[in-house]
């Protein structure tokens, strides 16, 4: 299994250490796991609710071209907050063959897209408010 790691922190008020953290607990659990480790994609102090992200858009031009078979992330809010984004994400990784796992929520199916991309979006909505 060819794993890479997605880490992201949203604003100037949390810490680089916030993505290392990540990065260490992906790490031991694809190890665990028995996988390779491959390439490490970060966004540092950008929202969730932007897909414009540097990391995040060098994640996907990657995995439309087979360079890896696993996304890990902490959590499925990491890759996106927004609703419709994420269902993008997941839909063109699914279609490049590429599964996404995370440490929270496991392996991402339909339902998690469906269930948290809503959850999230609400946690959105309400921190605007």
């Amino acid at each position: 299994m060819r794993a890479v790691i997605y880490a992201r922190y949203s604003s100037e008020l949390q810490s680089d250490t916030s993505i290392e953290d990540h990065v260490r607990v992906c790490r031991e659990r694809i190890t665990l796991e028995g996988g390779r480790i491959g390439q490490v994609y970060s966004d540092h102090a950008i929202s969730g609710a932007s897909m414009m992200r540097p990391g995040l858009q060098t994640l996907m031009r990657d995995g439309a071209t087979d360079r890896f078979d696993v996304v890990y992330a902490e959590a499925l809010d990491r890759l996106s907050r927004d609703q419709e984004d994420i269902a993008a994400i997941f839909k063109r990784l699914s279609f490049a063959g590429v599964r996404i796992v995370t440490l929270t929520e496991g392996e991402i199916g339909q339902l998690h897209i469906g269930v948290m991309g809503m959850m999230n979006a609400k946690y959105l909505s309400d921190l605007a408010d």
